[in-house]
Parts: C-alpha cells; sequence; structure tokens
C-alpha cells in the first residue's frame, strides 16, 4: 500500500527542503525533469507538482527520487543542522608528510585533504595501486608525481588527475609542497590509513 507524506506530517519547513533539495539534486546533475522523471518511472508533469509542492510525496516516490539522485532517503530528508559547519583539522603526521582532512565524509564517499610532503617523505619503493581516479592541485612548491614509467612535474597553481590502477606516487620536489586532493573511499584508505 501507498503511503503519502501528509504536509501535516511533516515541519513545513522540512517539507519546503526536501522539495528544494530534490530540485537542486536535479539542476546539479545538468537534468531537466524529462530526464530525472524517466529514471524515476513518473511522469514530467508529476515531478514538477512534486518539487513545487503541488503534490504530496509518496515514501516509495522518495526512494526511487533518492535513488536516481545518487543520495540516500535520510540525507533527503534530514533536517537542516544549524551546528557548527567549520571544520577545524587536526593534523595528523608521519615522517615528510602531514595531513589535514579538510571535509566530513560526503554521501558518495568522497574526502577532501591538504597535505605537506616534503623531501624527508620515504615512500619506499612501493607505488600504490587501487581503484578508482586521483586529483590533486598543487597549493604551493613542486610536485614531483610518478604514474607508471612516467614523472610528471606538477608546478604551483596546477592540477594532475589520473587512474589509480595504475602505480602512482607523489613526492616533493626542491623543497616542501602542500597539494589538495580529493579522495574516493579507496583512495582515502590507501593513501592515509595503510602505513
Amino acid at each position: 500500500m501507498r503511503q503519502d507524506l501528509d504536509v501535516n506530517d511533516v515541519e513545513p519547513d522540512v517539507d519546503v527542503l526536501i522539495r528544494r533539495r530534490i530540485r537542486g539534486l536535479r539542476a546539479a546533475r545538468g537534468w531537466s525533469l524529462d530526464a530525472l522523471a524517466a529514471r524515476c518511472f513518473m511522469s514530467p508533469s508529476t515531478l514538477s507538482r512534486i518539487e513545487t509542492g503541488h503534490r504530496r510525496i509518496a515514501v516509495d516516490q522518495l526512494v526511487t527520487l533518492a535513488r536516481a539522485l545518487g543520495t540516500s532517503l535520510d540525507e533527503l530528508v534530514e533536517a537542516p543542522n544549524a551546528g557548527d559547519v567549520v571544520i577545524r583539522p587536526e593534523p595528523e603526521e608521519t615522517p615528510g608528510r602531514t595531513t589535514w582532512l579538510l571535509s566530513r565524509e560526503s554521501p558518495g564517499g568522497v574526502t577532501i585533504a591538504k597535505m605537506r610532503i616534503t623531501e624527508d617523505f620515504d615512500p619506499g619503493d612501493e607505488r600504490r595501486v587501487h581503484p578508482g581516479n586521483e586529483w590533486f592541485t598543487v597549493l604551493s612548491g613542486t610536485a614531483l608525481v610518478h604514474i607508471g614509467d612516467h614523472s610528471h612535474v606538477v608546478e604551483a597553481g596546477e592540477a594532475a588527475e589520473f587512474s589509480t590502477l595504475v602505480p602512482h606516487l607523489i613526492e616533493a620536489r626542491g623543497g616542501p609542497v602542500d597539494i589538495l586532493t580529493i579522495f574516493d573511499r579507496d583512495g582515502e584508505r590507501a593513501h592515509l590509513h595503510e602505513h
């Protein structure tokens, strides 16, 4: 049996927030009403009425919408958090490398980190391999990134992106290097926890 959310059962602000989140996530993906509606097996007019508040939202529709938008039902319907939005990263230090986690884990398992690598960093002979892709930008200094049999110099203001299925290693060149990097779950596990 289909259960509909009743506007009286949900705080009005949360109901509006859910509808805005649906519309915002759709727009962020560059999808039209037709494109999202097709992914949810509903008509574009039904989706439009849901987004604009002219139709009650059924729980099964919320589940389908959350899946299609790449988020969870919990994240789609959670009340706004008025808590502290400031992240105060604590440095995690290993010889030659300091890491600051700059984000909480996102729904897709993405972590943003700042790393300072010095020439004292000794990764040994092992270059890491794991599923996914890696992206980083150099904030200051110069990075030397080894990918397979090739090495690339990445200067301040430049970025690098590569498949992590190829053995890879990032080192400092000519002094400390500060990088801003984005890891998926596999990358975070490989680079931040397996020492």
